[in-house]
């Protein structure tokens, strides 16, 4: 049977101009197929959805953690899934406020407590709170992967039968190895521009004849491609990316280690960025 895997390109405040997108699709012989693409306008409805789907292998745009150095600093629990519960239970403002007052103290060019895998990745740190949010997108994306019954491997073992898989992706990382570091997106219509339009052919061209080190091939259909190209904002073609960085995770599903390719030393508290 073919494992549903699913990319997804994550927002901690959605809306129906800026949704959460879901690309779905499958492996087989090195080439990942797209299948669907699904917006969600609200964070609950993106969680049901991953509840009401038996099984999936995924690969989420998001941090799964944080600085094992920050959480020492901070005296919050120092296991993951103690720490997941206690940063759930706390309000932007007040994550805002502790993180802040962290970096208050610090040094002008390490303002900043970064994880290992950040480094490999290319990741902003996962405490940032602006410029990205992703603080927040782990504040709101986290605790409903852990509502649906997912594993979360090197970290967490899950509430169900391990039929449903979430890893941390990064579309920037396979991104930067194809175009470098040209911009392919943007928010601002001002900026959604020829050469961005350009850009994301470029990548889009990469992915589908396989250029990359993970070995696979991405397969679309003409509209499929019209779609990623036509999306200046680059949700879609994140998700996409994230697809593919989720397919060569499962192809080492029986990895050493905690398996999906992730590392044998693994932080138990920080997690890695799936390909990294």
């Amino acid at each position: 049977m073919t494992t549903l895997l699913l990319g997804c390109d994550f927002s901690s405040a959605p809306t129906v101009r800026k949704p959460i997108v879901v690309a779905l699709g499958h492996e087989r012989g090195g080439r990942v197929t797209l299948s669907q693409l699904l917006p969600f306008t609200t964070l609950d409805g993106w969680g049901q959805w991953l509840s009401d789907t038996p099984a999936w292998v995924g690969g989420f745009d998001l941090p799964f953690g944080l600085s094992r150095e920050l959480v020492l600093e901070l005296g919050w629990p120092a296991t993951w899934p103690e720490l997941m519960a206690h940063y759930a239970a706390m309000s932007r403002a007040e994550i805002r406020t502790a993180f802040a007052a962290f970096c208050a103290a610090r040094p002008v060019g390490g303002k900043f407590a970064h994880r290992r895998t950040d480094g490999p990745a290319g990741a902003s740190p996962s405490m940032k709170w602006v410029n990205p949010p992703v603080a927040f997108m782990l504040h709101a994306g986290v605790p409903r992967l852990l509502a649906a019954g997912a594993a979360v491997p090197g970290l967490h073992v899950g509430a169900g039968d391990g039929a449903k898989v979430a890893l941390e992706a990064y579309p920037g990382l396979l991104a930067r190895e194809l175009i470098g570091r040209r911009s392919y997106k943007s928010d601002a219509s001002a900026q959604q521009d020829t050469p961005r339009w350009v850009a994301r052919a470029d990548l889009l061209s990469a992915l589908e004849r396989g250029q990359t080190r993970l070995g696979l091939r991405l397969s679309l259909t003409h509209a499929q491609r019209d779609q990623l190209l036509a999306d200046a904002r680059g949700d879609a073609l994140d998700a996409v990316v994230c697809l593919v960085q989720a397919a060569w995770s499962l192809a080492r599903r029986d990895s050493a280690g905690p398996g999906y390719g992730l590392p044998v030393d693994i932080d138990p508290l920080e997690g890695w960025i799936a390909t990294a």
